[in-house]
């Protein structure tokens, strides 16, 4: 490890964080022009990349709340329900894209920002209802008005809604549309919130500096600079990176991919000790590596294992606020990158490493490229049923957000009553002081809450597999966890069953066939036998083997793929009183030689595309495609 290395991994996370948004902010200073506000020559703008997108998906589905962002806080204490309002009303005023619609003018998606206006807060008095039903109508509104859509060519895409459950008890419902919000921008409203309310409700005038830019400033700005030498040198990289990228990541789901996308989700979570998380960012640390790619290259891993794959991409979210003037504002900002890493299972947790931080570095260095203008570029395959280049997310929140603080009142949040999963599988690690919490949110379409939960099972094994012995190979990383590994060794081996010892295979076949005759007892395909039509047919074959000499201690051997006939000659062979000796014509010669020469098999039973793979030269060979006339002639009772 170099020198200046050595003294990277020696930092703290948070070091190291703050060194990389001092490296990331000195070349956005090198690389990208100012932004600043624009004399606006109407009421109108363009989109951003990402805006157009939002937009599209909009048209081609309109009413849709799969990009709705929801949050939900109970309130106790005195609220004044008028400063809330007045709250709101700065809001708009100091934002533009709160009240910021989008129309279609002469084939081109416009945003046009409408003159501030008063934002009355939805009251629902729940007050006349018992008490015992208060909470439950609560959930229910709360449902509806996460599922109520918005209508991007009217507005307003931002809703609040106050429910009363008490005097001193209400829940506020905030519902943006991403179109003109994100998770960052969720986090300047809370704070901007909590100062506003504060100032409001003691009778003062609100004290907070204007922004230096609008949303429309930097939409502009945008499609001015992201474009011919700057936009071509960005997607030259990420056209390398991403060459013949696997369209699918195939994980074993508990039901089949559905044609559509219903964006309906479910989450589950799971609290990995700190002392396992320290060791992670040590890990880390020792290649001068952010905790996130640690946690990555085990979620790659894990991908890998369950899928069967080796070629793995997962998509991140980035803040795309590169310039300071953006760090305040309430807009869609955010990038998703594109993390690829082929995996290869001998090679060990610490080389993949190396392999995850390259290619999330260069990710990192060509991020101004937006997804969407990323895959307009590429070109993949477009399908309904999965999202193009990956299909699972990941992302760590090292900072805690911003707390809503109103005086007087105690805000606590609440959980979503209904999740959206807009991938397959999306991975969110939180730091806490107890420790990282992995939350999943995964496709109800797709899997069940169990699976979820026992993935997130796997990934802590893995973690701590990696974490206390990161030079073993991946192959040899275990998965399973204590409980699993007691049932595969002991549980499902506990196969005992008693039975007549004295009794012969075929004497049990034929109590069956007595006892259900007309059951149905092998199904392959088409084809279909019963209990007594089985058992003619291997009687059959017993006495064609008998005829052959096959009798007891004899070795019958058999070679044939996957059938009826397969079953047939199983249960014939018994019946005729030898035992068979099971032959695979994909093995290597040399083992079936040796098989043949231990065994020295009485006949073999095979057909001639097979005989022809096996070496049984002096060994007579039973075909059964062309002993299908004697077969007919022989007796139909057993020998």
């Amino acid at each position: 490890m170099s020198d200046i290395n050595k003294r990277i991994a020696a930092l703290s996370p948070e070091k190291q964080a703050q060194l990389l948004r001092q490296l990331r902010k000195k070349d956005t200073q090198a690389a990208r022009p100012a932004i600043t506000a624009r004399p606006r020559t109407g009421d109108s703008a363009p989109l951003s990349f990402a805006q157009q997108r939002l937009w599209f998906l909009d048209r081609m589905e309109p009413g849709t709340p799969t990009y709705n962002m929801p949050a939900a806080v109970k309130l106790e204490g005195p609220l004044d329900v008028a400063a809330l309002e007045q709250c709101f009303a700065e809001l708009l005023r100091r934002h533009e894209s709160l009240r910021t619609i989008f129309r279609d003018e002469e084939g081109h998606a416009v945003q046009v920002i409408s003159p501030p206006r008063p934002c009355p807060v939805a009251l629902h008095d729940l007050t006349s209802l018992p008490e015992s039903t208060r909470e439950q109508e609560a959930l229910r509104l709360t449902r509806e008005e996460q599922q109520k859509p918005f209508d991007l060519t009217r507005g307003p895409l931002l809703r609040a809604t106050l429910l009363r459950l008490g005097e001193r008890e209400h829940v506020l419902l905030l519902t943006m549309h991403h179109i003109v919000s994100d998770g960052w921008s969720m986090d300047v409203l809370v704070r901007e919130m909590g100062l506003l309310y504060g100032a409001l409700s003691r009778g003062e005038a609100p004290r907070l500096p204007e922004a230096p830019v609008q949303y429309a400033d930097y939409a502009l700005w945008q499609r001015e600079w992201l474009q011919g030498a700057v936009l071509e040198n960005q997607l030259k990289w990420w056209r390398e990176q991403l060459a013949d990228v696997t369209p699918v990541l195939e994980l074993p789901t508990d039901r089949p991919r559905p044609s559509v996308q219903s964006f309906r989700g479910a989450s589950r979570e799971s609290l990995l000790p700190r002392a396992l998380y320290e060791k992670l960012k040590a890990l880390g640390q020792a290649q001068a590596m952010s905790p996130f790619m640690v946690l990555l290259t085990a979620w790659q891993t894990l991908l890998s294992r369950y899928s069967g794959q080796e070629d793995i991409c997962v998509g991140t979210p980035i803040s795309g606020r590169h310039q300071s003037e953006l760090e305040g504002l309430i807009g869609f900002f955010v990038n998703t990158l594109v993390v690829r890493t082929r995996i290869s299972p001998e090679a060990s947790f610490q080389e993949l490493l190396g392999r995850v931080k390259a290619a999330t570095v260069g990710a990192y260095a060509h991020q101004d490229v937006p997804f969407e203008k990323l895959v307009e570029d590429l070109k993949p395959a477009r399908n309904l049923s999965y999202s193009p280049l990956f299909q699972v997310m990941m992302n760590l929140e090292q900072a805690k957000p911003p707390r809503l603080e109103f005086p007087g009142l105690t805000l606590t949040p609440m959980p979503q009553a209904d999740q959206v999963a807009k991938f397959d599988l999306e991975l969110l690690f939180k730091e806490e002081p107890e420790g990282l919490r992995a939350v999943l949110v995964y496709s109800t379409d797709l899997f069940d809450a169990a699976t979820a939960q026992r993935m997130l099972g796997h990934l802590r094994v893995l973690l701590e597999s990696a974490a206390a012995h990161p030079e073993r190979s991946l192959a040899e990383v275990t998965l399973l966890t204590d409980a699993e590994r007691q049932q595969v060794l002991k549980g499902w081996n506990a196969t005992g069953q008693e039975y007549a010892r004295e009794s012969s295979i075929a004497e049990e076949f034929s109590r069956q066939v007595e006892q259900r005759p007309d059951a149905v007892a092998v199904e392959c395909g088409e084809e279909k036998l019963t209990y007594r039509q089985l058992d003619e047919r291997a009687n059959q074959l017993a006495h064609l083997l008998r005829s052959k000499g096959v009798g007891a201690e004899e070795r019958v051997g058999l070679c044939l793929e996957r059938s009826v006939e397969l079953v047939v000659a199983l249960v014939g062979i018994a019946k005729s009183g030898g035992a068979y000796v099971p032959l695979e014509a994909d093995y290597p010669q040399a083992r079936l030689e040796q098989m043949v020469s231990e065994v020295k098999p009485r006949v073999v039973v095979t057909r001639r595309a097979l005989a022809e793979k096996l070496p049984v030269q002096g060994v007579e060979c039973v075909l059964l495609e062309e002993v299908q006339a004697q077969l007919a002639q022989q007796p139909k009772h057993a020998p």
